[in-house]
């Protein structure tokens, strides 16, 4: 359970996040899963990074629960500079970044997703912030890179998800198959990169971050000063407690956007 990774001799290199039931990563695990993003990057020998998840989904945020658990903004803190250096990592990781995403990519996920250089998909594999419903703000930064720009407003304001097969008739998912098949496919496509010269694929990858027109990081962090914002007010911690008192339940079937 946690972050792993593992390198195969082809210069593939796979991480994988496990986080049972529905992967909302702990303070600490961002952290570990933005030093393996930059550890693989470094590594000469790794070509491309998939990164993936085990369980029901591939990302369901920060854990709202342990931040709850907790007096004062430490865990609040924490969780947001864990986020903020998991998203970087992607983002800077030194090689392509395929995101293999199952089920569901929710949160916090999408600041790793809209990072990425790529995405796979399983079919009916749904994508949202819920961030409005939760007193909070943030990667609006991510989703904007993955969806029109009045799309992401109406998705925001309405803490919609979005499914795999709009995205990918938006042109932002690579590719939607079945779930057994996901792995499989996220592989193929990390092949079809690993095959190239990884010294040119490696400054593309620098060139293609250096001409993108928004800077993420600091988009991001413009973001997360609102978040505070709420936190100080009491909003934040009104909206959190009433998810952790319902149980906390991560509802991915509701409010799904019904474009064809």
């Amino acid at each position: 359970m946690g972050i792993e990774i593992e390198k195969d001799p082809g210069g593939i290199a796979t991480i994988t996040v496990d986080y049972p039931p529905v992967n909302a990563i702990p303070s600490a695990g961002w952290f570990e899963l933005a030093n393996a993003l930059r550890e693989a990057g470094r590594d000469r020998a790794v070509k491309v990074v998939v990164l993936r998840a085990e369980g029901r989904g591939f990302n369901a945020g920060v854990d709202i629960k342990e931040m709850q658990d907790f007096a004062g903004f430490d865990h609040l803190i924490a969780a947001n500079r864990g986020c903020y250096a998991a998203f970087a990592a992607v983002y800077e990781c030194e090689v392509p970044v395929i995101a293999s995403v199952n089920g569901f990519c929710v949160g916090g996920g999408i600041g790793l997703v809209g990072n990425a250089d790529s995405i796979v998909a399983s079919e009916g594999a749904v994508f949202g912030l819920p961030e409005v419903d939760r007193g909070a703000l943030g990667a609006a930064t991510h989703l904007a890179r993955m969806v029109p720009p009045h799309a992401l407003r109406t998705l925001y304001y309405t803490s919609q998800n979005v499914t795999a097969e709009q995205l990918q008739a938006w042109g932002t998912v690579h590719a939607v198959v079945p779930s057994n098949q996901l792995d499989a496919t996220a592989r193929e496509l990390a092949e079809r990169i690993a095959a190239k010269d990884t010294r040119v694929i490696r400054a593309a990858k620098e060139a293609l971050n250096g001409i993108d027109p928004v800077d993420v990081k600091k988009s991001y962090r413009f973001e997360q000063g609102f978040t505070f914002e709420l936190n100080l007010a009491g909003v934040a911690d009104e909206h959190r407690d009433a998810f952790v008192s319902t149980g906390g339940n991560l509802d991915t079937s509701r409010n799904q956007r019904k474009d064809s």
